[in-house]
């Protein structure tokens, strides 16, 4: 059992070691130290591993032997320390009786010299070492000599005061007086050394390097000798793109790393980025996303001022065909052959033949629309006059719709006796103002 706790001490001694922290103290060598230990000793556990014809087991608690140690602690490198134990062991030695209350009781006095190597100086927090050394004891009026070889555990407390835990395999010289043994030990030791004086290295003033004065030293400036941004190693960007002057090919206009610190170009100058334009070799316009007004038709007048994008035809006549001259004439001489009974808007059976004609004209294009307007003479109110015209331009209206015609195409207004053609004084003035109008587009 006892040889497991001391693998187990031995694993954690070197855990430990991971957290040493060097340097937080004082001194990395050890100065003088008194302490006091108390001891436990295990006669069982060598002797019955050792023999064949015992049982082997592990010493319990109440087989173990008790002591008490005064001790010297010197370090003579800043890995290696020197101690000196001075011990007092309760043991019958002679018949080797592990009671602690009998008479049999005995009492044994050593003196143990040994060295302690440690893999870290002793300013560590925590840190494992090993120790080796030879020791020898007056035991019942005999002299005796042992070798322990074991390990432990210092803590530091600030250089001032070291907790120890150690453990020991006694390896006896003198047969015929001791035996193999296993010692633990639990031990605090105080300094009693002179009161060690910090090290403390003269500040190293680094000499700061910073021609052009921008902040950024010279070993890590791009541009030493020209101020500069820190973000851009030391370097000027006169026009706060983010790219240095050096790497900018237009360094006083703002620009964009993908040009090389030039803006966008718009090739066609027309105020659209070429990135953004779809027609970049082409003035435009923002709404056509850089492209010109389309003109669909390609008759020279764009869509929006065409009022037939889809068909030919000059400026003039609003990017529409033209109308044949015969077409029109067509028109206007049914218009002056449409006749009313009257006082009334009902259609003379006279005027049909000139209104198929029309009909005719309206089939053959389906471009075509009319604009059919009413007109009276001064004779009556003004409100009846109104009336009887709109109702006179709607009854040719609802003709031709009745022939087919689309009702869409036709637009009918009476206009009263607003517009005269002549003078209303005379009856010929007065016919030639009751009369119906017809005005062909193909817009």
């Amino acid at each position: 059992m006892k040889q497991k706790i001391a693998l187990l001490l031995t694993l954690v001694s070197f855990t430990f070691s991971a957290f040493a922290q060097s340097g937080k103290y004082i001194s990395s060598k050890k100065s003088s130290l008194l302490g006091i230990h108390f001891l436990a000793y295990d006669n069982i556990t060598p002797e019955t591993f050792k023999s064949s014809a015992t049982t082997r087991r592990f010493a319990d608690i109440k087989d173990m032997d008790y002591g008490f140690s005064l001790s010297y602690w010197k370090g003579l490198t800043k890995t290696i320390d020197f101690s000196l134990k001075a011990s007092g062991i309760f043991h019958d030695f002679s018949a080797d009786d592990r009671n602690l209350f009998t008479r049999d009781q005995e009492f044994g006095a050593e003196l143990e010299p040994t060295l302690n190597i440690r893999p870290y100086g002793d300013n560590s927090l925590i840190a494992p070492f090993l120790t080796a050394g030879v020791g020898g004891g007056y035991y019942t009026g005999k002299f005796g000599a042992y070798a322990p070889v074991g390990v432990g555990i210092q803590v530091n407390l600030m250089s001032e005061s070291y907790i120890f835990l150690q453990a020991q395999y006694r390896f006896a010289l003198t047969k015929d007086v001791l035996k193999d043994a296993i010692g633990y030990s639990l031990g605090f030791a105080q300094n009693i050394g002179r009161e060690r004086k910090i090290e403390v290295a003269p500040p190293v003033i680094p000499v700061v390097l910073d021609r052009d004065g921008d902040g950024v030293l010279d070993a890590d400036d791009k541009c030493p000798d020209t101020p500069g941004l820190a973000s851009l190693q030391g370097c000027p960007d006169r026009d706060g793109d983010g790219i240095a002057d050096a790497d900018d090919k237009c360094p006083d206009v703002a620009g964009i790393a993908k040009y090389q610190g030039c803006p966008i170009p718009d090739t066609d100058g027309d105020g659209i980025n070429d990135e953004e334009d779809k027609c970049p070799t082409v003035k435009g316009i923002a709404r056509y996303q850089g492209c010109p007004i389309p003109d669909t038709d390609g008759d020279g007048v764009n869509d929006e001022e065409d009022k037939c994008p889809t068909r030919v035809g000059p400026a003039s006549n609003q990017g529409c065909p033209v109308i044949a001259k015969e077409v029109i004439e067509k028109v206007e001489f049914a218009a002056k052959n449409v006749f009313f009974s009257t006082g009334s808007f009902k259609l003379l059976p006279k005027s049909f033949k000139s209104l198929d004609g029309v009909v005719g004209l309206m089939k053959a294009d389906e471009t075509l629309m009319i604009d059919i307007d009413g007109h009276t003479d001064s004779q009556g109110s003004d409100e009846s006059n109104q009336v009887l015209s709109d109702n006179r331009a709607g009854a040719v209206k609802n003709y031709l719709v009745s022939k087919g015609v689309a009702e869409t195409r036709l637009k009918s207004a009476g206009y009263g006796e607003a517009k005269p053609v002549a003078d209303n004084t005379t009856a010929a003035g007065r016919a030639k103002n009751r009369r119906t109008e017809m005005t062909v587009r193909n817009f």
